[in-house]
């Protein structure tokens, strides 16, 4: 059984707005600077066009939390009236390869260190009592593979979307395991398929990309502990990350 919180979903809206506010402000910022090469006839993508690989860094903000699924023993429980994700804000810090595949295609390789927070609430029935809450901070190393398709070129920008997977390993898993007695635990590996959109601007230099992209994993990353009641009332966790990128590639 699956709780869905309208509160929840309006918190995960309101990162998603503000992400995307910074989006457009570093789209219209670049756009102004590709229309001063416009004017002057300049096409920089044909440079990039010509090269078969190329490589670059890449920052980003992200906003993660997890999936949660009740089991059938959280209707019986009477320690717990509501279970719930939290997200948490985080950064990445990565390297791009990109090897390009045709005149539209890219096949995108992007190993990333990412810091990463979510946390898992348990209400109590009264309210006199407080929440538990599980706070999972991760340092997170990621393997995503893309497949990137891109539109046409228009002078100096160009729109793209990507999709693929992603394997990634939480290198913090064993500090936080000790210190996680009589807590819920989660399991340090996490695979996950993402997709996402955005746009190339090509510079004489460099492609600046902004990008946003949505995670979605497709396994439970619950360990399961049959003698603590915070795991029995659940039957999957799943995570699910938000990120906004920025891409400098040349």
């Amino acid at each position: 059984m699956r709780t869905t919180y309208p509160w929840n979903l309006l918190y995960l809206y309101r990162s998603k707005i503000k992400a995307i506010g910074i989006l457009a402000i570093a789209v219209f910022m670049s756009a102004q600077s590709v229309q001063a090469q416009y004017q002057q006839g300049n096409f920089n993508f044909l440079d990039f066009q010509a090269k078969q690989y190329y490589f670059g860094i890449t920052l980003g903000y992200n906003q993660g939390n997890y999936r949660i699924f009740h089991s059938n023993n959280f209707i019986r429980n009477d320690s717990f009236a509501r279970v719930e994700s939290v997200g948490g804000p985080g950064f990445n810090l990565g390297i791009v390869s990109n090897l390009r595949l045709g005149d539209y295609f890219d096949l995108r390789f992007l190993p990333t260190l990412s810091f990463a927070e979510r946390n898992i609430r348990y209400t109590p029935p009264s309210e006199a009592l407080r929440p538990l809450n599980r706070r999972i901070e991760s340092v997170l190393v990621e393997m995503p593979f893309h497949v990137r398709y891109k539109s046409a070129p228009y002078h100096d920008f160009r729109l793209f979307v990507i999709g693929g997977v992603k394997y990634s390993f939480d290198v913090a898993s064993d500090s936080r395991s000790r210190q996680a007695a009589g807590l819920v635990r989660i399991s340090p590996t996490d695979f996950q398929f993402e997709y996402g959109t955005g746009i190339q601007f090509f510079f004489p230099y460099f492609i600046f990309s902004p990008e946003i992209k949505i995670s979605q994993g497709i396994n439970n990353v619950l360990i399961f502990n049959n003698n603590l009641k915070q795991s029995t009332v659940l039957e999957q966790v799943m995570s699910r990350t938000f990120t906004l990128s920025f891409h400098f590639e040349g």
